[in-house]
């Protein structure tokens, strides 16, 4: 080994994208605990308890409530390729970069996708749904609730309602909403949602919670052919998670740890506190970034409390804007996604990094950097972002 390689440590790095956010000291205590192995009866506990959290906070009953090994894509694909079969159609609302990204991962399980696009922006068109559906046997209804691509809510009701209209399927990607916001599995009518570690219940990448119904459970348990992964099919994950424990992979003892601590810190704080406080976190920034002088990309009504999309000024460059808020204030923001890159800034306030201080930070930043690019702003934006707080809930 060359003797020059040296260890590397990480800077310290204020993550105000749109993930990861900033995961809590006691995370991290957590994920450096000694490696336990996969099938050691401790770590099957903490694999129940888990369920059991994450139950909570996707507001579902089903047992089918594990976190598969991967990232939130995993949990996308995973949710997609359990219930797809080859020929079935989907109906798919595509507002944004990871609505398209579902019609990328459905057609891959061999879906005919219906991909109805709408103003990136703006909520789902659901006339156009409804008519786009009219002369189709759907059998999948599939919706983002949180489009980190540009900030958006999507109201799942109407949805839900469109989906049971059609007697199909209801999956909805749930990756920055799951902690932030409710999502409401039973209620909702949602048959299939998956969500991600790092965002909104602040833990490290590498795990995707994912819960099924039991109408999903059972349209995967009467499939006509094996679900074309091995490592992401509920079927055999479920004799791990479930009773049997039986081997299917080595998940990651470190990583299961760290989750269950992320999830208790959930618990703790209460689901209606922490919603309330990423809804006041929202309107704070969202108030700084009007008095600012900057124009925000989605209007109130549709606008995520956990991610604000904010329009880059004609003639500020993206790039050199966030590498000067990285450099000199260890600041990390994101820029656009497909047809907004260059045109958008994106900030999140999710998890453990949705406080008061760090909306201050980065608006004082922020302005900071306007100005070094001879684009002073009306005002720092802080004294709105403190007024909007103060206000509480509205």
């Amino acid at each position: 080994m060359n003797p020059q390689v040296q260890a590397f440590t990480t800077p310290e790095r204020l993550l105000l994208g749109p993930g990861p956010s900033p995961v809590a000291p006691s995370v991290l205590r957590a994920l450096a605990q000694p490696t336990i192995g996969h099938l050691d009866p401790l770590l099957l506990q903490v694999q129940d308890e888990i369920s059991a959290l994450l139950r909570s906070v996707y507001g579902s009953e089903s047992p089918w409530t594990i976190a598969f090994s991967g990232t939130g894509s995993s949990g996308m694909e995973g949710a997609l390729v359990n219930l797809i079969e080859p020929g079935d159609v989907a109906l798919v609302a595509v507002g944004g970069f990871f609505g398209a990204r579902m019609v990328d991962v459905a057609q891959r399980a061999g879906a005919r996708v219906i991909a109805v696009e709408h103003e990136w922006g703006r909520q789902a068109d659901l006339a156009k749904l409804r008519k786009a559906a009219a002369a189709e046997r759907v059998r999948f209804v599939c919706a983002v609730q949180a489009e980190t691509s540009t900030g958006v809510r999507q109201d799942l009701a109407p949805l839900s309602q469109l989906a049971r209209e059609l007697d199909a399927f209801f999956v909805v990607d749930a990756v920055t909403s799951l902690g932030c916001m409710a999502v409401d599995c039973d209620a909702q009518g949602i048959d299939a949602a998956y969500s991600c570690s790092q965002k909104g219940l602040s833990c490290v990448p590498g795990l995707a919670p994912v819960t099924f119904s039991p109408r999903a459970q059972a349209r995967i348990a009467s499939r006509t052919r094996p679900v074309q992964s091995f490592y992401l099919d509920m079927n055999l994950l479920m004799r791990f998670w479930g009773g049997e424990r039986g081997y299917h992979h080595t998940i990651s003892s470190n990583l299961l740890v760290a989750l269950h601590e992320a999830l208790r810190l959930v618990h703790l704080e209460g689901l209606e506190a922490r919603f309330e406080r990423h809804a006041r976190i929202g309107r704070s920034l969202r108030a700084g970034v009007r008095a600012m002088g900057l124009e925000l990309f989605v209007p109130d009504e549709d606008a995520l409390s956990q991610v604000t999309a904010i329009r880059i000024p004609a003639g500020v460059d993206d790039l050199r804007v966030r590498k000067r808020l990285l450099a000199e204030y260890g600041i990390e923001i994101s820029g656009g996604l497909g047809a907004q890159k260059g045109r958008l800034w994106r900030v999140g306030m999710m998890g453990s990094g949705a406080s008061l201080r760090n909306v201050v930070l980065v608006l004082d930043a922020l302005a900071a950097s306007l100005r070094a690019e001879g684009e002073p702003p009306l005002d720092s934006g802080v004294e709105a972002a403190q007024g909007a707080f103060a206000a509480g809930t509205s």
